[in-house]
């Protein structure tokens, strides 16, 4: 952990370090406290809410080599997530799984990193739950 200019802690990913979700998932885990995150997007969004080790009172998520990732967790690892995704959701959400999964076929739509990017910014400046202070440094 490094800290910045305005005394925020940094924590640092290195997108040299995996090349799909569940690389992504062993990398940011290094980040936590005793605990390890399997990769499911609903469970990233709770831990960055605070409580699973990370700086209680806002930090800085720098993404180092940040534009390797984008292409690791592109429409390539998104339709292959998706795929698994339908084969365990609720019937409820099947056509709109089915939907994106078209998309992503067609390089349309968001991507993982894409969601992975929605979800950290939802918790920093301007998000939903900004109150979490988590910043998004991408390189």
């Amino acid at each position: 952990m490094v800290t910045t200019d305005n005394s925020l802690p940094v924590l640092v990913i290195d997108g040299a370090a995996f090349s799909d979700l569940d690389g992504f998932a062993r990398e940011f885990s290094k980040l936590l406290c005793h605990h390890t995150w399997r990769g499911n997007l609903d469970a990233f969004n709770d831990i960055l809410r605070g409580g699973f080790g990370t700086p209680e009172d806002g930090w800085v998520l720098r993404w180092l080599d940040s534009d390797s990732s984008r292409s690791a967790l592109g429409y390539e690892a998104t339709i292959e997530w998706l795929e698994g995704v339908l084969l365990t959701c609720h019937p409820s959400n099947r056509s709109q799984v089915e939907n994106e999964l078209l998309a992503a076929r067609r390089s349309e739509g968001t991507t993982l990193f894409d969601m992975i990017v929605e979800i950290i910014r939802y918790h920093g400046p301007g998000g939903p739950e900004s109150e979490d202070g988590v910043l998004l440094d991408l390189r």
